[in-house]
C-alpha cells in the first residue's frame, strides 16, 4: 500500500507541477507528498524529479521520464476501471415491471417502454395492464401509472403530463333530449357508465363526485367511446379517446363548467426504488415522451421533473 501511495504522489506531482498542487488533490500536506516521493526515489536506488525553487522537472536520463510513463498508464486505466463501473451501475438492468390502466397502458406507457428497452438491452420489462386497482408495493411493482388527484401515503409520485376529462354525447342522443347544464340534470339522462359509478366534476373549485344512472355498463373504455359514438348516451371520458370525435363533430362536450383539473398523469412508486436507476431513468423517459404522444399535446412542457414526496393513488 505504502508503494502506491508513493507512486501516486509521483504521478500527481508531475501531472500538476507543482508538491502543493498534488498535495490539494490528494487532500494531504505538501510535506507529506514531498516525504512520499523522496522515499520512492529511495527505494528505487534513483532520482525520479529535478527541482528548483520555481520548478519540477523529470530528471533528464530515461529513467525518470520512462517510469512516470508507465506509472500514469496505471492510474489512468485504475480511473477508466472506476469510471467504466460506475457507468455501469447507472445502467438500468434487472427486471422494471410496472402496472398502468388497460388502454392508456397499451397505447402509451407500453410503446415508450418498447423503446427504452432498446436503449437499455440488460434491461427486462413485465407489463401488467388492469382497471382494478393494483397494490404495487404487495404485487411486486416497481411503477404504477396513475391518473388523478393523489391522496397521503409513503409512497412517492411524480406527474408526466396532464389529462383531461369530458361529458359527451353524440349528435343523434341530443336530437332527442336537451343537452344538461347543470350536474342535477343528470339524474333525467342516459349515462353510460364504465369501471366507476360515479363521475368526477368541480363546483366552484370544489372536487365533487356524482352518482350517475348507469342504463349501460362496460368496464372497457374502447366499448364506452363506442356506445356513446352510437348515441346511446352521455359518458365520461379522457381527452385521449374523445379528441379528434370533439374535433371532427362526431361527439359534443357538456357540462364543461364542472369540468375539473385534478386528472393528471402521475407515476408512482415506493420510496425503497427511489435511487433505482432503472426506475429513475424510466419515469426520465416518460417525462421527456409522453406529453408528445398524447392527442392535442404540444411541446414538452406537461411532464414535470418536479417529486412530490408524499402521495398515494388508493393501492
Amino acid at each position: 500500500m505504502q508503494r502506491w501511495d508513493r507512486i501516486e504522489a509521483f504521478v500527481e506531482v508531475v501531472r500538476l507541477g507543482t508538491f502543493a498542487a498534488a498535495a490539494r488533490e490528494l487532500s494531504v500536506s505538501p510535506s507529506h507528498v514531498s516525504r512520499l516521493v523522496a522515499q520512492l526515489e529511495q527505494q528505487l536506488g534513483t532520482a525520479l524529479l529535478y527541482r528548483t525553487t520555481r520548478q519540477i522537472h523529470l530528471t533528464d536520463d530515461d529513467e525518470g521520464r520512462l517510469y512516470f510513463t508507465h506509472c500514469r498508464q496505471l492510474f489512468d486505466g485504475f480511473r477508466e476501471a472506476e469510471a467504466a463501473l460506475s457507468d455501469l451501475q447507472e445502467r438500468p438492468r434487472g427486471l422494471l415491471s410496472l402496472t398502468s390502466a388497460t388502454t392508456f397502458g397499451e397505447r402509451f406507457i407500453a410503446p415508450l417502454a418498447n423503446a427504452f428497452l432498446l436503449e437499455h438491452p440488460r434491461l427486462e420489462v413485465r407489463m401488467h395492464f388492469t382497471n382494478r386497482q393494483v397494490d404495487i408495493i404487495d404485487e411486486g411493482f416497481d411503477i404504477a401509472i396513475r391518473m388523478g388527484k393523489l391522496e397521503d401515503s409513503t409512497l412517492i409520485a411524480r406527474r408526466l403530463c396532464e389529462r383531461r376529462e369530458y361529458v359527451v354525447g353524440a349528435p343523434a342522443y341530443f336530437a332527442h333530449v336537451s343537452q344538461p347544464h347543470s350536474l342535477a340534470e343528470l339524474s333525467r339522462h342516459r349515462c353510460l357508465v364504465g369501471s366507476r359509478d360515479h363521475w368526477r366534476f368541480a363546483v366552484e373549485g370544489v372536487r365533487r363526485e356524482v352518482r350517475v344512472p348507469g342504463v349501460w355498463r362496460a368496464n372497457s373504455g374502447p366499448a364506452l367511446l363506442d356506445a356513446a359514438l352510437k348515441g346511446l348516451g352521455l359518458a365520461q371520458l379522457p381527452d385521449y379517446y374523445v379528441d379528434p370525435y370533439l374535433a371532427s363533430g362526431e361527439l359534443i362536450s357538456v357540462l364543461d363548467a364542472y369540468r375539473h383539473d385534478d386528472t393528471a398523469v402521475w407515476a408512482v412508486f415506493p420510496r425503497h426504488r427511489q435511487r433505482s436507476p432503472k426506475v429513475g431513468q424510466f419515469i426520465d423517459h416518460l417525462v421527456a415522451h409522453l406529453p408528445s404522444s398524447l392527442p392535442g399535446r404540444t411541446g414538452t412542457g406537461a411532464g414535470s421533473g418536479v417529486m412530490a414526496s408524499s402521495f398515494l393513488w388508493h393501492r
